[in-house]
């Protein structure tokens, strides 16, 4: 047996609570646990990311429905807004910046 004093985790990790990913796929048979998981995520504000996808294992029916938070939305158009006024600007493109692109 071990003299080692017990490690408590900091106070700020206790009580910060766990990031929400941006994005999630979740999966499983289908069936209602399956709608409760996609209903749940949706409560926690999570949208829906495309559309549904189903395959069969042989025994059963097994879905995938992609969830992301609207934030992770934004983010990505602003990057895209970002990157078309870099384009459309009158920087300097010299040919050094599209070396090794075809």
């Amino acid at each position: 047996m071990s003299d080692a004093p017990a490690v408590a985790p900091l106070s700020s990790q206790q009580d910060k609570p766990e990031e929400k990913l941006s994005y999630r796929l979740i999966t499983g048979p289908d069936d209602r646990s399956f709608c409760e998981r996609i209903s749940a995520a949706l409560s926690e504000g999570y949208v829906l990311h495309g559309s549904p996808a189903a395959t069969f294992n042989g025994t059963s029916v097994i879905v995938a429905q992609a969830v992301i938070l609207p934030a992770a939305i934004a983010t990505a158009d602003a990057a895209v807004a970002t990157a078309v006024d870099r384009l459309d600007s009158d920087e300097d493109l010299s040919e050094e910046a599209y070396e090794g692109h075809a």
